[in-house]
């Protein structure tokens, strides 16, 4: 194999790489990759009441999909679980809202949110499969 064959082999190899490369960036960057977002604000309410919402964006299910949130304030050891929202996953994007009423448990300010898009799958003993998950700093305001 001459220098030029091989040089014009590394040339069209390198192409290649190159095309598949761009190909997977072009995917993973696509509008329609699933994911769950969460406002920066929440509220409470003087009974207690937290709502925390966001949007969320899935692909398919075929069992229940459901989004779940928690949120911490002052430890962050310690999470409160805020209700769950059942989930339509048909490639759009949806918004989510989660309540719960919890006295005196959280006071306006500063907290860390966690939401989960989670689907409950397969034959008998249903498994999670998670579709998308966001941990985010946020402000709750009292209304």
């Amino acid at each position: 194999m001459s220098l030029r064959q091989v040089s014009q082999a590394f040339v069209a190899a390198t192409g290649a790489a190159l095309l598949l490369l761009t190909s997977s960036a072009v995917a993973h960057s696509a509008p329609y990759e699933e994911e769950v977002t969460v406002d920066p604000t929440g509220t409470v309410t003087s009974d207690g009441t937290i709502t925390l919402s966001g949007t969320y964006r899935c692909l398919s299910g075929t069992g229940p999909v459901f989004v779940s949130s928690s949120v911490s304030q002052g430890d962050p050891r310690v999470r409160h679980g805020i209700g769950g929202t059942s989930a339509l996953c048909d490639g759009a994007e949806h918004r989510w809202s989660n309540s719960e009423t919890r006295k005196d448990a959280f006071t306006p300010g500063a907290a860390h949110v966690e939401a989960t898009v989670m689907e409950l799958s397969g034959g008998g003993l249903p498994m999670p499969r998670f579709h998308a998950s966001r941990r985010q700093d946020i402000t709750l305001t009292e209304v």
